[in-house]
């Protein structure tokens, strides 16, 4: 199968869901504002969140995939599912083991992942009981994902691409019905995210059922397969969810200032849209793809692949961290602006929006570097250069934060993207386990240079749609849309010039038989 039509399968369904995020997030904006429910919910949130984009966007995928495929292609079907039900079992036990330590320990907790809130005792009391409410979403997300895999290593990618689809639906229909019925409508969308989380479990059963792959519940056995998943897995899964790790621990830092944890929140979700539709989407495809190369003996492929994939995503992912750091107040003063939101919301959002965009490439890298070790089953090296990155965001967020408020953490965020993807290259370059072939080296300059001619169009585009954006909803979203679409047209425009990218090129870039 292609390449290139397994990810835009995977980006189109992760892009509908973007969209539906920013919905939702439109709506959660009106209903919540910045205020102290905003940032209690926010943090509840992020527990789930982070979850979801850990395990379901391809970090469990790491350890399970490779493991699951060899004993498919080695040993048939029988075997691998035999694998996979062991996995099932010893996982929901563990899994409900962790939440129900959770959910007693979660005021210690909060002090921990929130130790601003504690100057609030409201705040503090909403964080606590609305993650309690939503923290059962980890089990059902981290089940989702072990299904998501199988149906990946099918070459079924559409199913578990699609569950965060029923994520944003379900708080849709919480915002819509839930809200107006109860006192507290952070709580309200507490149980949203539950109730999201059954829904997509079953949502991927279903798919599994269709698939011919039902999976039935062992007695739990730690079998030399499962401690070998869970060795590689735990790592694999710190290891590809390192972005998370390290908002995350913004987060934690930003609840030292009001409003920073909603003013973080809000540019996170625009630019993990071009990270989700890009960069997941060829990460969770490159996998199976260098799996079976490599068990095949065919290096080269891999490294074809890896090379395209370098090439493919850096000329989507450049134009879109150029065009969000360029139309940032737009973009927010547009999606947000409204009800609760205000413009010093605004001002502040697009300042944090700025700085992780200059990070968008370095994490979109991550995730089509990773599969290159995890292919090769190999999760300690990454998971060793996650902590160092790690490292490196606690001491850069804690130290700016001081000087700067909420844009040093986004600073810190950044700065470790940039510091974790730079050494997984440079050890796949050491190890010639990655080598730039010549169509990459004379093609990503000229993606930089096309981009930037986008850049200086979008700055000139938004001077003069300037008085548009003040205007009503419907005037200033087509405004933006507009905008947005013309700096696209200049972009190809200039990747046709100036030879980036031609589209015969596009077309085949990721076809390799």
């Amino acid at each position: 199968m292609s390449l290139i039509r397994s990810a835009a399968t995977v980006g189109g369904t992760t892009l509908l869901s973007r969209l539906l995020g920013f919905l939702r997030d439109v709506m959660v904006a009106a209903a919540i504002g910045t205020g102290p429910i905003a940032d209690a919910f926010f943090v509840a949130f992020r527990f789930p969140n982070m979850f979801r984009s850990i395990f379901a966007e391809g970090a469990f995928n790491s350890a399970f995939v490779p493991l699951f495929s060899k004993r498919l292609e080695g040993e048939g079907s029988d075997a691998a599912r035999r694998f996979a039900e062991d996995a099932l079992s010893v996982l929901l036990v563990a899994l409900l083991v962790i939440t129900l330590a959770a959910e007693i320990a979660m005021p210690w907790i909060m002090l921990v992942f929130a130790p601003g809130f504690s100057e609030d005792p409201q705040k503090f009391d909403w964080a606590v009981q609305f993650t309690r409410i939503a923290f059962p979403y980890l089990l059902f997300i981290s089940l989702t994902a072990l299904q998501s895999a199988i149906l990946n290593s099918l070459g079924r990618f559409f199913p578990g691409a699609a569950a965060p689809v029923m994520l944003n639906v379900t708080l849709i229909l919480a915002i819509l019905f839930l809200i107006p019925v109860m006192d507290n409508p952070g709580e309200a969308l507490a149980w949203g995210v539950a109730a999201a989380g059954v829904v997509q479990f079953f949502w991927l059963a279903i798919s599994l059922w269709r698939a011919g792959f039902v999976l039935r519940l062992r007695w739990p056995k730690l079998t030399p397969d499962v401690r070998r998943l869970f060795r590689l897995g735990v790592p694999g899964v710190i290891a590809g969810g390192i972005g998370q790790v390290n908002l995350t621990i913004g987060t934690m830092i930003a609840s030292l200032q009001a409003g920073a944890v909603s003013w973080l929140y809000y540019a996170d979700r625009i630019y993990q849209l071009p990270l989700a539709v890009i960069g997941i989407a060829i990460g969770v495809v490159l996998l199976p793809d260098l799996s079976r190369r490599l068990r095949g003996g065919d290096g080269d492929g891999a490294n074809w692949s890896q090379n395209r994939a370098v090439e493919v995503s850096m000329l989507l992912t450049v134009p879109a961290a150029i065009g969000a750091a360029v139309l940032s107040f737009d973009i927010i003063r547009v999606l947000f602006e409204r009800g609760a939101f205000t413009r010093e919301d605004t001002a502040a959002t697009a300042l944090a929006l700025i700085v992780y965009a200059a990070g968008l490439p370095a994490f979109v890298l991550n995730k089509v570097f990773s599969p290159a070790y995890f292919a090769r089953e190999d999760t300690m090296t990454p998971l060793r250069f996650a902590a160092i990155s790690i490292v490196v965001n606690i001491v850069t967020s804690f130290t700016l934060f001081w000087y700067m408020g909420f844009v040093g953490i986004a600073i810190g965020t950044t700065v470790a993207a940039w510091v974790n993807t730079g050494q997984l290259g440079a050890r796949l370059w050491r190890r010639k386990e990655f080598v730039v072939d010549a169509q990459l080296a004379r093609r990503l300059p000229l993606t930089l240079m096309a981009a930037a001619g986008m850049g200086v169009a979008l700055w000139f585009g938004s001077g003069a749609l300037a008085p548009f954006f003040e205007m009503d909803l419907l005037t200033s979203i087509a405004a933006l849309f507009a905008l947005i679409a013309g700096g696209a047209l200049v972009y190809f425009f200039l990747c046709q010039v100036t030879g980036a990218m031609r589209m015969g090129d596009l077309r085949r870039a990721f076809t390799r038989r």
